[in-house]
């Protein structure tokens, strides 16, 4: 069922347009070269992206720091490989993630037809949980920016989704309202249960295609919001 009355469609960029597993599997592929790190990327990576999702659960709700966030996804992830290297290393390792990551811009499937399909008609906006210097760069480097009128992170706000005050400060950017703006997202919590407390309507990205919620809104590919907007 198409939504009335939308002016504004604001979407997250991790997992949502930005693929960042597969971006996150090539820069791990050039920095574990550079640092002779013998892991099977496959093997790592299976490791790494629960170990990840975690920390930034741990991050969203202020449990950690940037830092640590960024030291132990690695740590821990190498600790439940079995593999030992220094402090040293992993900090390297950390800093030229941040660095290389940004470099890559694979997009998810069908994100440069729905962003053109979705331009006519609605103004597009970016409310992103990513650090400030890279979602900036992922964009600028994969094309999209251009698509957006507002870009709002979570150390802009000072809060992370879920908090109301992230999608105030992005609909006062917008000149938007909460009636007239749609929330799209890959995390059910702060993508979705953040923007609908906040008064807005939703549609929520099933990523990894495992969601097991019937009551709302939910596509499982990009080019499915055509059925919405």
């Amino acid at each position: 069922m198409k939504l009335n009355k939308i002016e504004h469609v604001f979407f997250d960029l991790d997992h949502t347009l930005w693929d960042f597993d597969k971006n996150s599997s090539l820069t791990f592929l050039e920095i574990f070269k550079k640092w002779n790190i013998s892991l099977k990327l496959e093997e790592f990576m299976e490791v790494y992206i629960k170990v990840n999702l975690k920390y930034w659960e741990l991050y969203r709700d202020n449990r950690v720091s940037k830092e640590i966030l960024r030291y132990g996804r690695l740590k821990d992830s190498f600790d439940s490989l079995k593999y030992t290297t220094s402090d040293d290393v992993i900090y390297g390792l950390s800093k030229d993630y941040i660095d290389f990551l940004p470099r890559n811009k694979h997009l998810l499937d069908g994100t440069l037809e729905i962003l053109q399909y979705l331009k006519r008609k609605y103004k597009l906006h970016i409310i992103t949980n990513g650090f400030e210097e890279v979602q900036r760069k992922k964009m600028a480097t994969s094309g999209i920016a251009e698509f957006f009128h507002t870009i709002t992170t979570s150390e802009e706000a000072g809060v992370k989704k879920p908090h109301l005050l992230i999608f105030k400060i992005a609909l006062e950017k917008a000149g938007a309202t909460a009636i007239n703006s749609v929330m799209i997202g890959d995390n059910y919590e702060a993508d979705i249960l953040g923007s609908e407390k906040y008064g807005l309507q939703s549609i929520y990205f099933d990523y990894y295609r495992s969601s097991e919620i019937s009551d709302i809104r939910q596509i499982q590919t990009l080019k499915d919001l055509v059925k919405f907007l």
